[in-house]
């Protein structure tokens, strides 16, 4: 990705934020050079990966292959210093733009429409060998526990959720006609370095071509800021 389109994309999601009247915190706002400025009060946000966080999972196109998140808490296994147990996303998936198949081994989250449009999610269970089952699949939605068939799409409405446990194939997207959602996550500790099982073998990360100068930092960025740091 350019980080021009990465800008271009941060600016729309702090109007859609502003929209849905959800404040992020301050880190959302910092300047880049605030993060090299700063020393070792920051270790948690950089450690953990408070932040933005945009990918296109390696595709190069966003509109139809991507999804902007903003990671508001987390902890770290194994950390001490982290000793949160879960953690806390915002999410904005625009209509038809699909977050691909993968699973979690570690992590179970409940995934949230939070307003805007409406969220449509494909699930199934997961093979011994990590490929699609044709099993019915079983997930609890606010509660109320449903049995679907395997590739079933459950659509959430504003305000409906659904809980993802371990090893639980899904992707989703934004229901066409309806608009952009605003999706909320809370889950177990997160960790992209090395829970994330795609079927299909992607990035999830993208490669950034600097083509002008950040207007925010994402997550991906923060280990060269450590890196810059340690080096000082």
């Amino acid at each position: 990705m350019k980080r021009s389109e990465i800008n271009a994309i941060l600016r729309d999601a702090k109007t859609f934020f502003t929209q849905m009247k959800f404040a992020l915190p301050p880190v959302a706002h910092w300047h880049p050079a605030e993060f090299t400025a700063r020393g070792t009060e920051i270790d948690e946000i950089l450690d953990v990966g408070i932040g933005w966080d945009i990918t296109d999972f390696g595709l190069s196109d966003f509109a139809h292959h991507g999804l902007l998140l903003f990671t508001i808490r987390n902890g770290k296994c194994g950390d001490p210093r982290y000793p949160k147990p879960y953690a806390e996303k915002a999410m904005i998936v625009r209509e038809a733009q699909i977050t691909p198949m993968h699973f979690h081994w570690q992590k179970a989250e409940d995934i949230i429409n939070r307003g805007g449009g409406n969220l449509v999610i494909k699930l199934y269970n997961a093979t011994d060998d990590d490929r699609l089952a044709d099993t019915p699949v079983t997930v609890s939605m606010d509660g109320v526990r449903h049995t679907l068939p395997a590739g079933s799409e459950v659509v959430l409405t504003p305000g409906e959720s659904i809980t993802l446990p371990q090893r639980l194939y899904h992707s989703f997207w934004g229901e066409p006609g309806n608009g952009t959602v605003f999706v909320g996550e809370v889950s177990a500790v997160n960790d992209d370095h090395h829970d994330n099982r795609f079927l299909d073998e992607l990035p999830r990360f993208p490669g950034i071509v600097e083509d002008e100068p950040p207007l925010h930092l994402l997550v991906s960025d923060y280990p060269a800021v450590q890196a810059a740091r340690a080096a000082r």
